[in-house]
Order: structure tokens, then sequence, then C-alpha cells
């Protein structure tokens, strides 16, 4: 295994998902921990990769290049002239276990699935069902461990960002769900909520979501608006990094099981989410000030993208209910400037 190990100059393949590659902050954590002097380097795709910079685990972040075979190759390429001697493969894909190899990283650290363990010097076995703690998490902590990078799995590892704290101007809503519907809670409850509570403390709303969630976060700043609220509809606007600068000014985050609840949650901003097809013992929020709010009929989780039925995990939830939770977690929270 890897506890003997020194290495000068470390390359992590982390997720492709915006939540995962949240989830994964801890591991990052614990790598830099680890080897408090080795240069560390994250290899991410672009959407993911404006988490990083400034962040205290990574020294750079190296963009991956198109999904065109010549263009990778060219880039596995590059990273051999760079002299990385361990990689360390969050990213579950066989691509990521190729492109290691190819680089010539002499050390290669990942899980045994997707056909790859011919690929890696330290192949590390999935850990089955009740191993490890239900939260994602764990999951890429358990492989520093299985690989004796770490002795032992932490009792909590909550999820942080590092940011500075930034004047509070909106409530946050993020009513989209990149996975598919089935988890997203109703837009007219949004709006309902994050109107009431905006007035409550004077601020104003901001609804935020993917180029694709235009129409979803469009419907969501019309209910606001007609509630009498101002709102700011930033859907399809901003890059990560502006977007994680926008939710640093949020004194509250309203959101489903998204990559912008765990974005949110991280940044330390109070987030309520609404949960309805997953299992928020495993993708929930894992930031220091967070709720979640569930009330599974005997369905859920069910995991699918899109309801088959009626959408009954999400109807059950009201507006109201989720004004309280976010009034019961702002009540735990100082006021900020």
């Amino acid at each position: 295994m890897a506890s003997n190990l020194q290495p000068k100059r470390i390359l992590v393949r982390v997720p492709n998902w915006l939540g995962d590659a949240v989830m994964s902050i801890p591991a990052l954590q614990a790598v830099r921990a680890r080897y408090p002097d080795a240069h560390i380097a994250i290899l991410a795709r672009p959407w993911v990769a404006d988490l990083y910079p400034g962040e205290p685990f990574a020294d750079e972040v190296i963009v991956l290049p198109g999904d065109r075979l010549p263009a990778r190759l060219r880039f596995a390429t590059s990273l051999r002239d760079r002299c990385f001697d361990m990689a360390i493969l969050l990213q579950n894909a066989f691509e990521a276990a190729l492109l290691a190899f190819a680089a010539g990283i002499p050390v290669r650290i990942g899980y045994a699935r997707d056909a790859r363990s011919w690929l890696l010097t330290h192949p590390i076995a999935v850990p089955g069902k009740g191993d490890i703690p239900a939260h994602e998490r764990f999951y890429y902590l358990e492989l520093l461990r299985r690989a004796a990078i770490i002795p032992e799995l932490p009792v909590q590892a909550p999820v942080r960002l590092t940011r500075e704290p930034s004047e509070t101007r909106w409530i946050g809503v993020s009513p989209g769900a990149a996975y598919g519907t089935a988890k997203r809670w109703l837009p007219e409850r949004f709006a309902q909520a994050a109107a009431e509570l905006a007035q409550e403390v004077g601020l104003a709303v901001a609804v935020f979501g993917a180029p694709g969630e235009r129409d979803v976060c469009e419907q969501v700043a019309e209910g606001v608006r007609r509630l009498g609220v101002t709102v700011h509809n930033f859907a399809g606007r901003t890059s990560v990094a502006e977007f994680v600068k926008l939710v640093t000014q949020c004194r509250l985050f309203l959101t489903n099981d998204s990559g912008a609840m765990h974005v949110a949650s991280a940044l330390g901003v109070p987030t309520v989410a609404i949960f309805g097809a997953t299992n928020p013992e495993a993708t929930g929020p894992a930031g220091t000030c967070a709720c979640v709010v569930y009330d599974p009929p005997d369905c859920a989780p069910c995991l699918l993208r899109h309801c088959p039925i009626d959408h009954r995990c999400m109807t059950a939830v009201t507006a109201p209910r989720v004004v309280a939770a976010a009034r019961a977690l702002l009540s735990e929270q100082p006021p900020t400037a």
C-alpha cells in the first residue's frame, strides 16, 4: 500500500459532477494533511475546476480538455512531462486510469472498478454496502484509508470550502436538479417560501440554475415577483466561480438535492434542502449549517430521474414547513453584516 510512499508531486483526478466534486473535498483535505510538503495538482473538468483555486489543498488546478481521443493523448503527453509520481483517482471511470497510465505516473491509486484494475498499481476494493457510513463523502475517504494514506475514517468530516464572508444581499433559491425532475420541489412553493423569508429579513431573492433550468427558474422568479418581492434570476448567466461568489452573499439558501446545494452548504451558508427521490443519508448537505426537509412515502428513495406516478414525495412537503425549517436554522446563526 501507499503508507511508506513520500510523493513530491501528486495528481488528483476529481469527480465530474458538481455535487460529487464538493463531497470529495474532505478526501482532498486529507491528502494535503498526509503530504503537507507535496505539490498537489487537481485535475478537473471545466465545469468543476472553479471550485478549487484558493483552497489550501490545491497548489494548482489543471483543466481536463475535451472528449476527443487525439486531444486526450496529447494531454497525457503533457502530464508525462510534468513528472507526477502519484495519481489518486477519485473519479471512477476507466478513462481516468487510462490517462494516468498513459502519463507514465508510477503510482496510480483508485477503486478497482469499471474494468480498470490492470491500469492501476494500487487497485482498491470497492466498499460494500454497510462497510462505511452511508454519506458519499466517506466513499472517497475510504479509498485513502484502504490505500493506507490515512489511518482511519474521520468521524464527522464536514465539507468546507474556503471563501471570505460577504455582505448578505438575498435569499438564494436553486429550484433545479441536473439528475432529473423527480428531485425537484414545486416551483410555486419555492417562490412562496423564498418570498416570505425575504420579506421577514428585508432582502431580495436570487434564483440560480444551469442554462437548461432557465424555465423552472423563471417560474420561481415570476412567483416571487407576484408576491411583491424583488428578485434576480441568474439562471444560465454564471460560471461556477461567479456562482460561488454570489452564494456567499446569501443569508439563506433553499434548494433541492443538487450540486448547488452542496456548494452552498460547503460555503457555510445556512442551507435548507428539500429531498424526495434521493436519500439524504447518502447525499445530504454535509456543511456545518444545513437541514433537510423530507417526508418520504413508501416508494422513497426511488432514485429515479422522473416520477412514474404523482411526485408524492415532493408534493407532501409544504411551503410553511420549509419556512419553519429555515426560521429554525437562521435562529441558530448570528446575523451577518
